[in-house]
C-alpha cells in the first residue's frame, strides 16, 4: 500500500491540506508573478546515489526558496481582505522573511521582520534590501516569534502566521509542477520548517491521485517533527542547534503535524556532516548551492536508501532553498570529495 492511501494510526482530520481547486487558484494567482521552477536530472548525482534523481529547482525562485510561492498567495489575499491594512510583521530565520518582505513590497505593505540573534547576516541583509525593518530578538526562532506577536500588538501590524493554508497553498504550486512534469517518482524527499512545505507537496500528491512515497526531513538536533511523528501529537525539543536554519524549529505546529501524520510515509532525521557533505555534493554534482535544509532530502536519500528500498528506483528531491552564507559554504567546499 501506498502512502497517498495509508494513514498514520494516530492522525486525525485536517484542514491544512490544500485541495486540487486552492492549488490551481494558487497556481493562477502566481502565473503573472512567478516562472514555474525546473525538474532536472543530473546524471554525477544518479552516480553518487545510486537512483534516478530528479531535482526540483526551488532554489532557482526570486529569494532562493519556496517559501516565496506561499508569501506572495498571502499578502494578495490580506490586502484583498484587509485593503486599509498598513503593514505586516513576522518572524523568521531567513527565507520565509525574504518572501514576506518582498511579497509585501509587491502589495503596497510595510513588513517588520524578527530574527533571533546571531542569525544568517547574509539573509539578514538580503531582507533589509527587499525593504524590511529587520529586528533581532532573542536566542531562537520561538524568542523571536512572542517578540514578533508583541510588536503586532503594539503597533498595530498585522502578524503574518508561520503557518496557515494560504501559505501551504502557494507553496504547493511547487508540487503541482514537479508531480506534471514527473508523474512516475517512487518517492521525494522534502526538508520541514514550520511544515508549509511538506504540506503543499501532499496536497499536490493528493489532488493528483499519485501513490507517491513523501519523506519529511529534519536536523537529528533539532528533531522535533520527528519526535512528533513517532507521538502521534506534538512534542517540543529543546535544541536549535544545527547548520541548516531552514529546519531548526523546536515546537511543532499542530496542524501542519496532523497533515503529515496523514500523508507522510516517515520523518527522517540527518546529521550536520551528512548535510555538510550534501551541500558538497551538490556543488559537484549540479554546481548548484544549496544551503543545509535544502540540502537535507538528499543527505537523507544517501543516508536511507538502501533501508527504504529506494536504490535504483525514481526519486525527487526538492531543493529548498539556496542561500547559504560565504563563509559556511567556504567551509563546506574546503571538505568536499571531488
Amino acid at each position: 500500500m501506498t502512502a497517498a492511501l495509508v494513514r498514520h494510526p494516530l492522525a486525525r482530520s485536517t484542514g491544512a491540506l490544500v485541495g486540487r481547486a486552492g492549488l490551481e487558484a494558487a497556481r493562477d494567482m502566481l502565473a503573472d508573478l512567478l516562472a514555474p521552477t525546473a525538474q532536472h536530472s543530473w546524471p554525477l548525482l544518479d552516480a553518487a546515489t545510486g537512483c534516478s534523481v530528479s531535482v526540483k529547482h526551488e532554489n532557482h525562485n526570486p529569494t532562493g526558496a519556496f517559501k516565496v510561492r506561499g508569501g506572495l498567495v498571502y499578502t494578495t489575499h490580506l490586502k484583498a481582505e484587509r485593503p486599509g491594512l498598513t503593514g505586516v510583521v513576522c518572524a523568521t530565520r531567513g527565507n520565509f522573511g525574504q518572501s514576506i518582505a518582498l511579497a509585501a513590497r509587491r502589495v503596497g505593505l510595510s513588513a517588520t521582520i524578527v530574527v533571533p540573534h546571531g542569525n544568517n547576516p547574509e539573509k539578514n541583509a538580503a531582507m533589509r534590501a527587499y525593504g524590511a525593518t529587520l529586528i533581532e530578538h532573542g536566542d531562537d526562532f520561538v524568542a523571536a516569534s512572542e517578540h514578533a506577536r508583541a510588536r503586532a500588538a503594539e503597533q498595530g501590524l498585522h502578524p503574518v502566521p508561520s503557518f496557515h493554508p494560504w501559505l501551504v497553498a502557494g507553496v504547493g504550486t511547487y508540487g503541482l509542477e514537479l508531480f506534471t512534469a514527473a508523474p512516475d517518482l517512487d518517492a521525494v524527499f522534502v526538508p520541514i520548517g514550520m511544515g508549509s512545505g511538506i504540506c503543499g507537496l501532499i496536497s499536490a500528491r493528493n489532488a493528483l491521485g499519485l501513490s507517491t512515497r513523501i519523506y519529511g526531513v529534519v536536523s537529528e538536533t533539532v528533531d522535533a517533527y520527528r519526535r512528533s511523528f513517532l507521538a502521534g501529537t506534538p512534542v517540543s525539543c529543546d535544541s536549535a542547534d544545527t547548520i541548516a536554519d531552514g529546519i531548526a524549529v523546536r515546537v511543532p505546529h499542530p496542524d501542519a503535524l496532523e497533515a503529515i501524520l496523514g500523508g507522510a510515509e516517515d520523518v527522517l532525521t540527518v546529521t550536520d556532516d551528512e548535510i555538510r557533505a550534501a551541500m558538497g555534493l551538490y556543488f559537484t554534482a549540479t554546481h548548484n548551492v544549496a544551503e543545509g535544509a535544502g540540502a537535507a532530502p538528499l543527505a537523507a536519500l544517501r543516508r536511507y536508501r538502501d533501508a527504504l528500498g529506494l536504490a535504483g528506483k525514481r526519486v525527487g528531491l526538492i531543493l529548498s532553498g539556496g542561500n547559504a552564507d560565504r563563509a559556511l559554504f567556504a567551509d563546506v567546499l574546503s571538505r568536499a570529495t571531488p
